[in-house]
């Protein structure tokens, strides 16, 4: 996954935090202070908002 895809999803996600559970809440907030910081993610950190993406997003509102 790219910087570019990763800030994407972050991006979308944001409009769908208030509706996540709190573990999930706590995992984007860390998600969103390492794309504040330009790091990428690992391979399970991307694997984990992947899965928060296709939990949360819908499908009609993805544009990954």
């Amino acid at each position: 996954m790219t910087h570019a895809d990763q800030h994407q999803m972050i991006s979308e996600l944001m409009d769908y935090s208030r509706k996540m559970k709190r573990t999930d809440q706590e995992d984007f907030e860390m998600f969103v202070k390492r794309d504040k910081d330009d790091e990428d993610l690992d391979l399970q950190s991307t694997k984990r908002l992947r899965q928060l993406y296709e939990l949360y997003v819908p499908v009609h509102r993805r544009n990954l």
